[in-house]
């Protein structure tokens, strides 16, 4: 006779989006059937002990860079979500750039889907990207289900004949123009170019090439005043904004003085920016350069401040990896700018807010998972334990001590700063649809049964053809 239930996980402390509570799930068919006290054990084909750990919502990374196509030695999705599946990450949403094609056109889309087709361990969604003179291409990847569309203010670098390029501000008004009247979002990295450039070339042509001349090219002012442009060009054209890896609190009160007014933005901070500081890059080296750079921890401290007060949207890790020799040279200017840290998202907040600084579950959860499903068009199905929503998991246990070694990262390349941090928790397992992908005993199965996951917007342009200049 059928169960009536494929899973049931029982026992666990369920991180609900109104509180926790120790409570049974069933699931059937990778979808959330049942929340109750307690679940008739006999119903179940399997049943998963969660007695003493909790139960987080799959996380939902909105900003991972997977490379490919083109660039798998960089990363891959294979590798990429690998790394995701073992720390709790059941949903990410791809950047456009560092792929070779990007993902700017159709032709680009349609690589990149076919890049990612049968080897994903979890869900993914896209992100369409804004560069000069691509405005045409965005009614396409909007209605092929792109979760937003990504633009740079400053130059993102890469290699390749096909880049990803900054979007001068002509450009930039024009895409916003285009992306309002779709419905979608638009995400920035906000720095200026015009200060960032200046103050680098002053150092270069002095010959002062180190790790303290990069973070001085890149002060928190060039991030301010990108913000604060931003929002005035948001306003002109009724675009909805997302301001990706904000890095200090006077960028993030600019956007909530925004918020107040009307505007519809988000903002979304990196762990990294909450756990390590500019010393790490003075003291440690390249794995731990990124763009906006590390900050101070004064400034860090007053990040803190915007979270616990609820001011900021979503926390993404950013995971932007490159083959080592990239990050192996004298002039820190030329190192890569990226930090490889997406499978110790989970753990990291977990301890840093959870533990030692006592955010509420649920609000984590909302940072980490609700948060970034609703505002990319995810939330029909992902973000929460709740019924009909996919039952993707988390089983994590707050009482046992783990150390990332080189040999457990899942990246293709075992470079990341958090390499021999011991957490104060620890990954139990991993569901994607119901289906547990990974366990801390046995590592990963071998089931790359992630699939595709097209953003529902706000708001679809009522007719085809439309012309924007």
């Amino acid at each position: 006779m059928p169960k009536k239930f494929d899973v049931i996980i029982q026992g666990g402390r369920v991180v609900l989006p109104h509180g926790v509570e120790k409570v049974d799930i069933g699931i059937q068919d990778g979808v959330i059937t049942a929340i109750a006290p307690e679940l008739d054990a006999d119903e179940a084909a399997i049943l998963y002990s969660a007695h003493d750990q909790l139960v987080f919502p799959g996380v939902v990374d909105a900003h991972v860079h997977f490379n490919e196509p083109g660039l798998a030695e960089w990363e891959g999705f294979e590798t990429g979500s690998a790394a995701l599946a073992a720390g709790g990450i059941t949903t990410y949403i791809d950047m456009p750039l560092n792929g070779v094609p990007p993902t700017t056109t159709r032709h680009g889309w349609e690589s990149k889907l076919s890049a990612a087709s049968g080897k994903s361990y979890v869900d993914y969604a896209l992100w369409g990207g804004l560069v000069k003179n691509n405005e045409a291409e965005l009614r396409f990847l909007a209605e092929s289900g792109a979760a937003g569309f990504k633009a740079f203010m400053s130059e993102p670098g890469g290699e390749g004949e096909e880049i990803f390029t900054r979007t001068d501000d002509k450009a930039l008004i024009r895409g916003m123009s285009v992306i309002a009247s779709l419905g979608g979002v638009l995400a920035l990295h906000a720095e200026s170019n015009e200060m960032t450039d200046a103050l680098a070339f002053a150092r270069i042509s002095k010959g002062r090439v180190g790790a303290e001349d990069y973070l001085a090219s890149r002060p928190p002012e060039a991030e301010a005043e990108a913000v604060t442009r931003a929002l005035m060009y948001a306003k002109e054209t009724g675009c909805r904004l997302h301001f990706v890896h904000i890095s200090t609190a006077r960028s993030v009160e600019l956007i909530t003085e925004a918020k107040r007014s009307g505007l519809d933005v988000t903002v979304e901070t990196c762990p990294h920016y909450l756990v390590l500081t500019e010393e790490d890059v003075v003291s440690k080296g390249a794995a731990y350069k990124c763009a906006p750079p590390l900050r101070s921890k004064q400034e860090q401290d007053l990040l803190w401040e915007t979270l616990l007060s609820g001011s900021i949207d979503m926390i993404a890790s950013d995971h932007s990896p490159c083959p080592p020799s990239m990050k192996d040279t004298d002039n820190f200017f030329q190192v890569w700018g990226g930090i490889a840290g997406a499978q110790s998202t989970l753990l990291l907040m977990l301890e840093e807010a959870h533990l030692k600084r006592d955010v509420p579950l649920p609000l984590l959860a909302s940072l980490l998972a609700a948060g970034p499903a609703r505002r990319f068009g995810l939330g029909s199905c992902k973000g929460e334990i709740a019924l009909g929503k996919d039952a993707d998991f988390a089983i994590v246990s707050l009482n046992e001590s783990y150390t990332l070694t080189q040999k457990e990262i899942r990246y293709r390349h075992p470079i990341s700063p958090y390499i021999d941090h011991t957490f104060s928790c620890k990954i139990k397992a991993t569901f994607s649809r119901g289906i547990q992908i990974y366990d801390d005993l046995h590592g990963l199965t071998n089931q790359r049964r992630g699939q595709f996951i097209p953003s529902v917007p706000s708001k679809v342009a009522a007719e085809e053809g439309d012309v924007y200049v």
